[in-house]
């Protein structure tokens, strides 16, 4: 009987945040009757994808043990370059290069000091969130840059029924589901999350999975700076502001270990589709954007007290269940 409840609690843990997405989808629907129609959930889905993306970012930072506070800023930057480089050669390819380019920049800064001098993740992304909105407003002289031509259709473009940024972000979904589940480096993040030094003494290279951590970071940071300038058809420097805040949220409410060696795509995919349909239906009931700011730092409070005391509660349990053992014995 113990093992049944067992085994229905952990199957309750492990679903739990796609029935609080059910539970979170019919409210909306019922608190407005606007959540439902399609020019809304097609609004909602192109929002999403730079959410997804930073979400997918901070992830994989996270269950490795770190994060990045410099992603909103190096957004902006690797989207206003993006964008002045199309404007130049009209090329959407180059644009994109650049982006991508921008953001494994900025994140090798932060991985040569996080990973090789050991200095804390929260310091080095903080300093670069600094220096990259710094470069960007001095870059275009704090003013937005207009007239994007066609390099809109990225952020704003339709592929028959479905927006273009959605096809991407299901691609990219693919790839880094299958970066966890069916590669070496993936399995590498979350022995290095649960415990670096035990992770080394097995033979895994921790400082190399870090770089790539954050190179993958920037490529992520890149692309959904591309798609967040092109979606508003200009390339703003002052933009994406907190939106790292954004991609923690979205990792921690879908049950990624702020502490780190625990994280699922699936259930960082279903955290920011609560984070966007929350943000959605308290601007469509009308909630003032100060109050918004407000639940949305009560949840990454909330969630990260929740996954403390939830690993608390394990922690306990293993050495209750070593104890019995011994007595037993």
């Amino acid at each position: 009987m113990r093992m049944k409840n067992t085994k229905l609690s952990g199957t309750f843990q492990r679903f739990s945040i796609f029935i609080v997405l059910i539970v979170m989808f019919v409210a909306c629907s019922i608190l407005s009757p606007y959540f439902m129609t399609t020019n809304n959930l097609m609004n909602v889905a192109r929002q999403l994808c730079v959410g997804i993306l930073l979400a997918y970012a901070e992830m994989i930072l996270i269950v490795s043990g770190f994060l990045d506070l410099s992603i909103g800023s190096v957004l902006a930057l690797a989207g206003v370059l993006s964008v002045s480089c199309y404007k130049s050669t009209k090329s959407m390819l180059l644009a994109l290069l650049v982006a991508f380019a921008v953001g494994v920049a900025c994140n090798l800064v932060n991985a040569v000091f996080v990973a090789y001098f050991d200095v804390p993740a929260f310091i080095a992304t903080l300093g670069m969130q600094q220096i990259a909105r710094g470069i960007a407003l001095y870059y275009t002289g704090g003013a937005n840059i207009l007239q994007l031509g066609k390099f809109v259709k990225l952020g704003q473009g339709m592929a028959g029924p479905i927006p273009i940024p959605v096809i991407i972000v299901f691609g990219i979904t693919i790839v880094v589901w299958y970066i966890f589940n069916h590669t070496r480096y993936g399995r590498s993040l979350y022995a290095i999350g649960g415990n670096r030094k035990a992770a080394e003494a097995s033979g895994i290279n921790a400082r190399k999975s870090i770089v790539i951590s954050y190179v993958i970071c920037g490529l992520l940071a890149g692309l959904a700076g591309a798609i967040f300038m092109a979606r508003n058809n200009s390339g703003i420097p002052n933009g994406a502001v907190g939106y790292e805040m954004t991609g923690l949220t979205a990792a921690i409410v879908g049950g990624t270990s702020f502490s780190g060696g625990i994280g699922t795509v699936t259930g960082t995919v279903a955290g920011a589709f609560i984070i966007g349909f929350l943000e959605n239906i308290m601007n469509l009931i009308g909630v003032n954007s100060y109050i918004q700011n407000i639940i949305e730092g009560a949840i990454i409070v909330l969630a990260v007290a929740f996954d403390i005391r939830s690993k608390n509660r394990k922690t306990t349990k293993q050495i209750m269940a070593v104890k019995d053992d011994a007595s037993k014995a």
